[in-house]
């Protein structure tokens, strides 16, 4: 089968349609939703398992034969452990992190300077 512009530009549109109609489904039944006992259960449990599969994750990403890069990405993470112990905020955390990682392992801060 040949491709050709209507079956493309169908192939997206059903794609499209697809990804808007899922975004938009918890803001439809929102109120139906609203006191839920399993979303409050999510609620405060899925940012803690997210952030251990992302720590699994990168953990494993890590090639203990550089160990420039290693240490640099092992630095991060204990940036972003002891920013988010400090003032428990994700967000802060992520960004110190990355940026401690993303500083050593381009060469320290004299790089940038």
């Amino acid at each position: 089968m040949a491709l050709n512009a209507p079956y493309i530009a169908l192939a997206i549109g059903c794609a499209a349609v697809i990804t808007f109609a899922l975004r938009a489904l918890p803001f439809a039944i929102r109120e139906a939703i609203k006191d839920s006992p399993l979303l409050a259960h999510l609620n405060a449990w899925m940012p803690l398992g997210v952030t251990a599969i992302l720590v699994v994750y990168c953990r494993r990403m890590i090639d203990l034969h550089d160990t420039a890069l290693a240490s640099a990405k092992l630095a991060g993470i204990a940036a972003t452990v002891a920013v988010h112990l400090w003032r428990g905020n994700p967000f802060l955390s992520l960004v110190v992190g990355t940026g401690v990682c993303v500083v050593l392992a381009n060469g320290g801060l004299a790089h940038f300077l």
